[in-house]
């Protein structure tokens, strides 16, 4: 692991997420990823179906997939991952949501938990994307 948590004195132990991390090694900047998978199809989109929740939890799990991706070729993994902004479209689905979107995220990244922030955006470039990930990896020596 090439990231630690950083912790601060006097402040209850965060559960689910991380105040800060600090790593050593190479910096990988993963680039805003989007629930898309290689082909360029968002995952689980039919126009015909209005349930928009499982749109959304669907492209959450294929954008972690591919900030996954981006880090293994590198040469990392999911515990270098120190830094990730999510941006929603909509912040009601992602609440409503969050019992599903634990168990997608339990399901890639265990119990690892970066340093996040989860951001509110009225769109996103692609038209039919709901979620986009940035994130920061360290691959390499520990801290």
């Amino acid at each position: 692991m090439s990231a630690q948590d950083v912790i601060v004195p006097g402040w209850p132990t965060p559960k689910g997420y991380s105040n800060g991390r600090v790593g050593k090694g190479q910096a990988v900047h993963v680039g805003g990823q989007i629930g898309w998978d290689a082909n360029g199809k968002f995952a689980q989109v039919d126009p015909r179906n209005h349930e928009r929740v499982g749109w959304f939890v669907a492209q959450f799990a294929q954008t972690l997939d591919n900030v996954i991706a981006v880090v293994a070729a590198a040469g990392g993994a999911v515990e270098d991952i120190a830094d990730m902004t999510v941006y929603v479209t909509d912040m009601d689905m992602y609440r409503s949501s969050r019992k599903e979107l634990g168990a997608v995220w339990r399901e890639r990244l265990g119990k690892h938990y970066p340093a996040m922030a989860l951001v509110a955006v009225t769109a996103l470039f692609e038209r039919e994307a709901l979620v986009e990930i940035q994130a920061v990896a360290y691959i390499g020596e520990s801290p």
